[in-house]
């Protein structure tokens, strides 16, 4: 049997085109082009606006606003002047597994360039959310995430001063800092973990090396060790474009 619009029920993802068949201009010319990025494949270089607009029979603005959509979706990128197929998501798992881990897993590599390192008393809102004594000295450590030495993401990690008191000078800013808690001697117990969808500010945006406008996955992230004391506090911005998120559920 033929379905309308190509939305056959058992497909995984509908097409997004109503049973009534009235849709945008620029969202037809998004699924074909969405097709040809399929038949290009990872790297495959986009043709010019120009071209598809003469090819689609459409303006140029309206094929701007598909190619747009598609960069914002991650199935684009731009690449110097033009527009290439990108490759597929980073998936990341939602467990206390290191960022590290789940790079190398899927063949790439990580690695974190250091923003700052610092410390300061402990605030109210910062304790209270940890279980750490307010005013106590904590570190902030900031990082840039990186994957095969593209920029991926930002993350901020804050821990007491006590729990670790040699952090700057024993510490490789581009390597795990859960590796490196590890050869401390201290081990994770459980964490509670929040995601929410954010747009970067100017500065993360800046850091991160994408346009404002770009949709951010943000996790939050309060951790303790195997006795429950408090041990790390952090909030981690992931490229919306360049990751996905795994767990494994079970009744």
């Amino acid at each position: 049997m033929d379905y309308p619009n190509d939305q056959h029920p058992a497909a995984p993802v509908r097409s997004g085109i109503p049973e009534h068949g009235r849709i945008p201009k620029y969202y037809a010319v998004k699924a074909r082009i969405s097709a040809l990025v399929d038949e290009l494949g990872e790297g495959g270089l986009l043709p010019t606006e120009r071209d598809l607009s003469e090819r689609y029979e459409v303006a140029r603005e309206t094929v701007r606003q598909a190619i747009r959509e598609l960069v914002l979706e991650g199935r684009l990128r731009r690449r110097g002047r033009g527009t290439v197929v990108a490759g597929p998501k980073l998936e990341q798992p939602l467990s206390l597994a290191s960022y590290t881990e789940g790079v190398r897993r899927q063949g790439r590599t990580p690695g974190r360039n250091l923003v700052t390192l610092d410390r300061f008393p402990c605030p109210e809102a910062l304790a209270a959310e940890t279980g750490l004594t307010r005013g106590e000295p904590v570190w902030h450590l900031e990082r840039v995430l990186l994957a095969d030495d593209e920029r991926v993401g930002l993350e901020s990690t804050y821990v007491s001063v006590a729990r670790i008191p040699r952090l700057d000078a024993d510490f490789e800013p581009d390597s795990s800092f859960y590796a490196y808690l590890h050869q401390q001697g201290i081990a994770f117990g459980d964490a509670d973990e929040r995601i929410e969808t954010v747009l970067a500010t100017p500065r993360e945006a800046l850091l991160i090396g994408t346009p404002p406008a770009l949709p951010m996955l943000l996790i939050h992230r309060v951790s303790r060790d195997t006795d429950g004391h408090p041990l790390e506090r952090v909030r981690t911005l992931f490229r919306g474009d360049r990751f996905s998120f795994t767990t494994h559920l079970s009744g």
